[in-house]
C-alpha cells in the first residue's frame, strides 16, 4: 500500500495572496506538478485544513486540485479528508460529504462531527474527525472512539490505516503540546490490540515520527509553509515551502516514510516568525 499524504493545504475563498504573502492555492499546484511523475500510489490522505477561511469555495479548489491529480495523473485513486482547526464542518460536508467518495461506514453526531470508513485493496482507512470549534487543539469525543473501537473489532485483510489532523505526540515544544491532541490516552486505549498499522496527521507543518504506545505516528509537514525548528528556543519561525509525504505500508520494512519537498525559488523565505513573548502569550492563553 502506497499513500500520498497531503495536509494543511489551507486555500481560501480566492485564489488570491494571502495575509502572510502566500498563494495557497500556487503552493498547493507547485507541489502536485512536482508530484507529476509519481506511480504506484493507492490512495491519497489529506489530514485536515484543506480550507483556512472554512469557505465552500476552498473546499471546491480542493477537491478540484487534489481530485483531478489523483484522477488524471495517479489514474483514478480514492482521496480521503479530514477535517482541522481552520475548517468548518458544515462547508466541509456540503462538498466533501464524509471526506470519502463512498464510504462503508459513517459516523456522525449531533455536534456535526463526521467520521468514515472505506477499504482499499485490502486496507481499511478510517479518518476521524478531531477538531475543536473555536480551538487549536484536538480531541477525540467518546462517541467517536466507541465507534471507532466497534469498527477495529473486526480485522481488515492487511490492517487499517487511521488518519486525522492533530498528532498525538509532540516534541519537546510548548506550542506543539498546546497545539496536539488533547486525549491520546484515550486513543491509545482504542487502538490497544488492533490492526491499527499506522496514524497519520498533520497540524503541526513539519515531519516527525514518534509512537502511540507500540503503534507508529506519522506528522507530515504543510502545503502551505513549514515549521523551522532552527528559531530560536522560545520562538516560532514559518517559511515558505510545500511538502507532502508518500507512506508505505506491508512489506519487510514498512511502514516506510519519505518526506517530498516542492522546487519553491522561493523556498525558506520567512512568512512569519513569532518572538519568545508572543509565543508566552499563546501558550498561556490557548493551553486550558
Amino acid at each position: 500500500m502506497r499513500i500520498l499524504q497531503l495536509s494543511d493545504t489551507h486555500l481560501e475563498r480566492t485564489d488570491a495572496v494571502n495575509r502572510h504573502g502566500v498563494n495557497a492555492h500556487d503552493s498547493l499546484r507547485l507541489l502536485l506538478d512536482e508530484l507529476r511523475h509519481l506511480r504506484g500510489i493507492d490512495a491519497v490522505v489529506v489530514t485536515g485544513d484543506l480550507a483556512d477561511d472554512g469557505s465552500p469555495e476552498a473546499y471546491t479548489a480542493v477537491r478540484t486540485l487534489v481530485g483531478g491529480f489523483a484522477r488524471d495523473v495517479l489514474g483514478g485513486v480514492p482521496v480521503f479528508c479530514t477535517t482541522g482547526n481552520h475548517d468548518e464542518r458544515e462547508a466541509f460536508g456540503k462538498v466533501l460529504g464524509s471526506g470519502h467518495g463512498e464510504p462503508e461506514a459513517v459516523f456522525a453526531s449531533e455536534a456535526g462531527e463526521r467520521a468514515a470508513v472505506s477499504t482499499v485493496d485490502g486496507w481499511r482507512f478510517v479518518t476521524l474527525d478531531s477538531l475543536v470549534p473555536g480551538k487549536v487543539h484536538g480531541h477525540l469525543s467518546a462517541g467517536q472512539l466507541a465507534w471507532l473501537r466497534q469498527v477495529l473489532n473486526t480485522p481488515a485483510e492487511h490492517g487499517t490505516v487511521l488518519a486525522f489532523h492533530y498528532p498525538p505526540i509532540a516534541l519537546d515544544n510548548p506550542l506543539q503540546q498546546v497545539f496536539g491532541l488533547r486525549n491520546p490516552a484515550d486513543l491509545a486505549d482504542a487502538l490497544r490490540g488492533s490492526d491499527v498499522r499506522v496514524v497519520l496527521t498533520g497540524h503541526f507543518h513539519l515531519q516527525l515520527f514518534g509512537l502511540l504506545e507500540s503503534v507508529p505516528v506519522w506528522v507530515t509537514p504543510g502545503v502551505v509553509n513549514r515549521i523551522d525548528l532552527t528559531a530560536a528556543p522560545g520562538t516560532e519561525r514559518a517559511v515558505r515551502g510545500a511538502s507532502a509525504s508518500l507512506v508505505v505500508l506491508g512489506g519487510p520494512s514498512g511502514p516506510l516514510f519519505h518526506t517530498f519537498h516542492a522546487r519553491d525559488p522561493r523556498a525558506h523565505e520567512t512568512v512569519y516568525e513569532l518572538g519568545a513573548e508572543r509565543v508566552k502569550e499563546l501558550v498561556a492563553r490557548l493551553g486550558s
